[in-house]
C-alpha cells in the first residue's frame, strides 16, 4: 500500500526564513506562488524578460526577476514551465546561478528521470506534485481544502530533503489531502502511460473512431455528436464521484450489459497495445523522439495539431455547444 503524508506530517517552519522561487506563472505557477504566499512562505516568480505573465503575477503582488536572479537569491526552486523548455533554461539560467545546498524541484519527473536535467551533488532534487489543474488547486485552497499530491525525492544532498518536500506540500495546500510517497521513474511513467492511453489519446480516439462509425453508417454528425462526446461527461462524473462500480450501478442494465460484452472484446484486443505504449515510455523511446521533434520545431506535431483542430466532430460540436448556454462553451483559435 502507499504512504500517505498529511498536514501532521509536514513541518511548515521548516520553510521560515527561505526563499521559494517559482520559474513559471501559467496554471501550475500561479497556484503554487499564491498558496505558498497565502501561507506565509516568502515567494518570489521568475520569468523571462517580455513574458506576458509578468504584470499578472505583479498584479496579484508577487515580485517578478528574471529566472537567473530568481535561481540567484532561491532556497528552493520549483521549476513550473513546460517540459520542453526545462532543459535549456536550466542549464542557461538556473545551474549557474543554483545555491550550494538548495532545493530544486518539479512538478513532474521528466526532465530528471530521462537526464535532460542533471543536478549537481550538492543539491537536493525533489517533486511535489499535485493530481489536479493549477486553478483546481488555487480555487480548493482558498476554500479551505487542498488537492491530493505526490511527494518523490531523487538526490538528498542535505538529509533533510523528504522533511523540505513535506513543508512545501503543506505550503501549497497538497497535504490536506493527503500527499502519496513515489518515485520520479514511478511518475514520470504512470503520468506518460496514462495521458496515451486512456486521459488524452485513449479517450479522443475512442471518440473520433465512434463518431467517424456512426457519420459513414448515414447517421446525421449532431445525433452522433451527443452520443460518443456530449455523454461522456454524465459517464466521467459517476467514474469519478463512485468508481467503476458506481458508473454500472448508475446506467441501465442495457448499458450496463453492453457494457461488459464489448468492453472485454475491446480489452482483449488493445492490452498487448498498451503493453508497447508502456514499453516505448519505460525504455526512454516516446520521449527521446518528441525531445528531437521539439528541436526540429515541432514539424509533425503541428500539423497534427491542426487535423485535429479541422475534423468534422469539432466543427459540429462548435456549432451545438452554442446552443448550450449553460456549458459556458470555450472555443479557441488554433495556432502553432
Amino acid at each position: 500500500m502507499a504512504t500517505l503524508y498529511y498536514d501532521d506530517d509536514a513541518d511548515l517552519s521548516l520553510l521560515d526564513g527561505k526563499t521559494i522561487a517559482v520559474i513559471g506563472y501559467g496554471s501550475q505557477g500561479h497556484a503554487h506562488a499564491l498558496n505558498a504566499r497565502d501561507n506565509g512562505c516568502k515567494v518570489i516568480i521568475g520569468l523571462h524578460e517580455g513574458s506576458r505573465s509578468i504584470a499578472k503575477a505583479e498584479a496579484d503582488g508577487l515580485n517578478v526577476f528574471t529566472v537567473a536572479e530568481a535561481a540567484k537569491q532561491a532556497d528552493i526552486v520549483m521549476v513550473l514551465i513546460p517540459d520542453t523548455l526545462q532543459g535549456s533554461v536550466y542549464e542557461a539560467q538556473i545551474a549557474p546561478n543554483l545555491k550550494t545546498g538548495a532545493m530544486l524541484m518539479f512538478a513532474h519527473g521528466f526532465n530528471i528521470h530521462f537526464k535532460e536535467i542533471v543536478p549537481p551533488a550538492s543539491v537536493d532534487v525533489g517533486m511535489v506534485a499535485p493530481k489536479a489543474p493549477g486553478h483546481r488547486v488555487r480555487e480548493v485552497f482558498t476554500e479551505g481544502a487542498g488537492t491530493p499530491g505526490l511527494i518523490a525525492i531523487e538526490q538528498d544532498a542535505s538529509g533533510n530533503a523528504k522533511a523540505l518536500g513535506l513543508a512545501y506540500a503543506k505550503a501549497i495546500g497538497c497535504t490536506r489531502a493527503g500527499v502519496i510517497e513515489t518515485t520520479f521513474k514511478e511518475e514520470t511513467e504512470t503520468d506518460l502511460f496514462g495521458e496515451q492511453v486512456v486521459l488524452c489519446g485513449g479517450v479522443t480516439a475512442l471518440i473520433r473512431a465512434s463518431f467517424e462509425t456512426l457519420v459513414k453508417a448515414g447517421y446525421q454528425p449532431e445525433v452522433a455528436y451527443f452520443e460518443c462526446l456530449h455523454e461522456l461527461k454524465l459517464i466521467v462524473d459517476l467514474l469519478y464521484e463512485g468508481g467503476l462500480s458506481y458508473m454500472w450501478y448508475s446506467v441501465s442494465n442495457t448499458a450496463e450489459h453492453g457494457g461488459y460484452v464489448i468492453g472485454d472484446q475491446f480489452e482483449e484486443s488493445i492490452k498487448e497495445e498498451m503493453a508497447g505504449v508502456l514499453q516505448n515510455v519505460q525504455n526512454g523511446e516516446f520521449a527521446r523522439k518528441w525531445i528531437e521533434e521539439n528541436k526540429r520545431g515541432r514539424p509533425n506535431f503541428n500539423a497534427r495539431r491542426q487535423r485535429e483542430h479541422d475534423l468534422l466532430i469539432e466543427k459540429v460540436g462548435a456549432d451545438l455547444r452554442q446552443m448550450m448556454p449553460f456549458l459556458d462553451a470555450k472555443n479557441i483559435k488554433q495556432q502553432d
